[in-house]
């Protein structure tokens, strides 16, 4: 499924999808159940959160008995790499490197994340340019 910029979702709403693809299917007590030591939602929220959701279209429903069965068809990671495409692609070409550099020092990485990161950025070498150029509209940077 192709993100768009509908995909866009809150910070509580990210906690909602945390319990979906965790869980793979699951109702909306169970997200407020899962939830609750974190964030002291009434069943309200939680409700609304989930139809927000819903309405984006990445959550499904399945009316189950009485109650509803949420889940979804996207994968963690690829709605995690479609967020940040979408971030990176609002950003100056020029800020990217040092965007990446913070937020690898500032993680948490195991020696396997390192290891990653190394074979990455020697296959990058082979691509690199002098200068990354800016493909900002004028105006919009100040490099």
């Amino acid at each position: 499924m192709t993100m768009t910029t509908d995909s866009n979702i809150t910070e509580s709403e990210w906690e909602v999808m945390r319990v979906v693809w965790a869980q793979n299917k699951t109702t909306s007590k169970d997200i407020r159940d899962i939830i609750e030591n974190k964030k002291n939602w009434k069943p309200a929220t939680t409700k609304t959160l989930i139809s927000r959701l819903v309405d984006k279209g990445i959550l499904n429903t399945e009316k189950e008995g009485n109650k509803y069965i949420y889940s979804t068809d996207l994968k963690e990671s690829d709605f995690l790499k479609s967020t940040l495409e979408h971030t990176f692609d609002n950003i100056c070409n020029k800020d990217v490197g040092k965007i990446i550099t913070d937020l690898v020092s500032k993680s948490t990485l195991s020696f396997r994340d390192i290891e990653e990161l190394e074979k990455v950025l020697e296959m990058k070498k082979k691509d690199a340019v002098d200068e990354v150029p800016c493909n900002c509209v004028p105006g919009q940077c100040n490099c």
